[in-house]
């Protein structure tokens, strides 16, 4: 299970539910060819991790030398009692499919894990051991290899681009372990973001799938695979309709670089982003909220030589509208390392179109991890810091230039307020400045965090904030703490 909903509904890896849709009539019907087709491509697999035990609980500490010693020694070494450490197996049940004739099987990275033994159960009683070919936790896809004298049937790819709410969509998969179970329903909606990664793009659908089913294709009409089953939100486990697949689009080209590499390297731009909501588009002049907003520049990432800065707005890459932040790193995680790209952003009401030769976001990833290794003689980023409601960064000389701060202005910049939160309700905006915590001059966004935690301490419900603007207007805002 990766995520709670209200409380209530769980978001469970391993996808779909029995229920019955509220549209029965509109389910797909006479699909007996179209199983007899792609059948034999649809894989059980069974994954195995042996796990070091810690060994059982410690004997009680007794005295030595009563008649009772024998018998105690005896009885906990039987109950493994301060014995070595046992090893025990954890095992999973999961489907997938057969891409090539080769033998190379497709699943979620979930399904497989860190399983020390893998074996593809096929629909002709063929039990073959894999081996793991590369994985991707991000869109949460592996790749499998295995092999046989015997050929394997295999299945194809369609494009989930094409794929429209309504349009009748198949499951084949080995739910609780039942072995192969095929169902049908249609694509409810597209472009759904469950917050289970960075590139979540999922298609919703109401066809029955359920745990166990982890990995396994969902077909179109036409016998293609356009998603693999993932996860299900369901408020106990139980089917409500609605499942989530990885669209096919999505995997492609990370099955090619993990066959092709045993790894995924995605272009990299080097930004820290935040979604454009109301207040900030207005505060940046912009007409809509939309794109994504550059919080931070990477100094040693592709942005940075090619002029993107802090408090730029992206609009569009390589000519393709950022509807959403959260579209920007999977347009740039798609592109090939090392390819140029033109990204287009709001400057101070100007649009600008610049050229950023795109790096490796491994590689990126792996430069970060080194900044914050302690003992690392790398520069750190600035530190941002989110509390009540808001994200807050070091004021610098580029933050005074992009929201027109005074110089002699001394504070914590606010780069962020969340919706609806108390901070948006009192008109708190990118760009303000707090000064003062609890009438404490603060500098830095640990300053802020510092005093919080102590007027928590101290049983106090809110927190009062100096808070100035590049309009030289000061105030105090009061914001609740809970």
């Amino acid at each position: 299970m990766r995520a709670t909903l209200g409380g209530a509904f769980a978001l469970a890896l391993i996808a779909g539910l029995a229920g019955p849709p509220a549209l029965a009539q509109t389910k797909p019907t006479n699909l007996a060819d179209l199983v007899a087709q792609v059948a034999d491509a649809v894989v059980n697999i069974s994954a195995t991790q042996v796990i070091a035990d810690k060994g059982g609980e410690a004997a009680p500490d007794l005295p030595k030398g009563t008649p009772f010693d024998d018998m105690f020694e005896q009885f906990f070494k039987n109950h493994g009692m301060n014995g070595p450490p046992r090893p025990r197996r954890s095992s999973s049940l999961g489907s997938g499919f057969v891409i090539d004739p080769s033998g190379i099987v497709i699943t979620n990275n979930h399904v497989v894990g860190d399983a020390n033994e893998i074996v593809v159960i096929f629909t002709d009683g063929r039990r073959l051991k894999a081996k793991v070919i590369g994985k991707d936790p991000k869109v949460d896809v592996a790749v499998l290899k295995v092999t046989s004298d015997k050929p394997f049937k295999t299945v194809k790819f369609g494009d989930s681009d094409k794929m429209r709410v309504g349009d009748g969509v198949m499951a084949v998969g080995n739910p609780f372990g039942l072995g192969e179970t095929v169902t049908a329903g249609i694509v409810s909606a597209r472009n759904r973001n469950i917050d289970s990664g960075p590139y979540d793009d999922f298609l919703q659908t109401d066809a029955a799938i359920n745990k166990g089913n982890s990995g396994g294709p969902l077909f179109n009409l036409a016998g293609e695979v356009i998603g693999i089953n993932t996860a299900i939100l369901s408020p106990s486990g139980g089917s409500i309709g609605i499942g989530f697949a990885t669209p096919s689009d999505s995997v492609e080209p990370v099955i090619a670089q993990l066959e092709k590499f045993g790894e995924t390297r995605r272009g990299w731009l080097g930004v820290r982003i935040q979604p454009v909501d109301e207040a900030i588009a207005d505060s940046l002049g912009l007409k809509q909220a939309e794109g994504a907003l550059v919080a931070g520049v990477d100094p040693k990432g592709p942005a940075k030589p090619a002029g993107i800065e802090a408090g730029d707005v992206i609009i569009k890459f390589d000519g393709k509208p950022v509807k959403e932040s959260r579209d920007l790193p999977r347009m740039v995680a798609s592109e090939a390392v090392g390819s140029k790209a033109e990204v287009t952003v709001m400057r101070k009401g100007k649009e600008i179109t610049l050229d950023v030769n795109l790096g490796r976001l491994e590689d990126g990833e792996k430069q970060m991890a080194k900044a914050e290794t302690p003992d690392s003689e790398a520069a750190k980023p600035e530190a941002t810091t989110k509390a009540l409601g808001l994200t807050l960064s070091p004021l610098n000389d580029d933050a005074r230039k992009t929201f027109k701060l005074r110089a002699g202005l001394k504070g914590v910049l606010v780069t962020g307020v969340e919706a609806n939160s108390p901070a948006s309700d009192k008109g708190l905006r990118p760009g303000d400045v707090i000064e003062e915590v609890n009438q404490q001059a603060v500098e830095k966004p640990a300053d802020v965090a510092t005093q919080i935690a102590a007027l928590k301490k101290q049983g106090k419900k809110s927190a009062l904030l100096l808070v100035g603007n590049g309009a030289g207007d000061v105030r105090f805002v009061a914001l609740a703490l809970n």
